[in-house]
């Protein structure tokens, strides 16, 4: 495998992820990436600014704000006035587990991935999920 490849693959599993997430309750998807760019930074860094995440991600300031809206909706982070500069909000991955973050985790990719091996045979897509899941434990932090 070479580079090229390998970032294709990236995409494909990308949209396979996207596909697997369950609708947001307001119906809107456009965003998703966006949303989870800005999650796993939140994630990476607590208690950190919409402009330090902008900065990092190197996603618009706007987009990062609309974001954080999704995601404080979500139950997925919360937010508290920086002590050194009231003005700014502070963004954190949330204490409890909401409703809708519980929904998230609790989908799997079955469905999707089926989708895009074109096959409805559980075994093939039980084989290939859990080559995925082994393919995360290796190299997701």
């Amino acid at each position: 495998m070479n580079g090229v490849e390998l970032f294709l693959l990236g995409r494909t599993l990308m949209k396979i992820g996207e596909n697997a997430m369950p609708s947001p309750p307001d119906g809107t998807r456009g965003s998703t990436r966006v949303v989870l760019i800005v999650l796993s930074d939140v994630l990476d860094h607590p208690d950190t600014s919409v402009g330090a995440i902008a900065e990092r991600t190197r996603l618009p300031q706007s987009q990062v704000s609309t974001a954080v809206a999704r995601l404080t909706e979500a139950g997925s982070v919360e937010t508290a006035s920086d002590p050194t500069d009231r003005r700014r909000r502070l963004i954190r991955r949330a204490d409890t587990t909401s409703d809708r973050v519980a929904e998230v985790r609790g989908t799997t990719i079955d469905a999707a991935l089926a989708g895009e091996l074109g096959t409805d045979d559980p075994r093939r897509v039980a084989e290939v999920a859990e080559a995925l899941r082994a393919l995360a434990q290796l190299l997701a932090p």
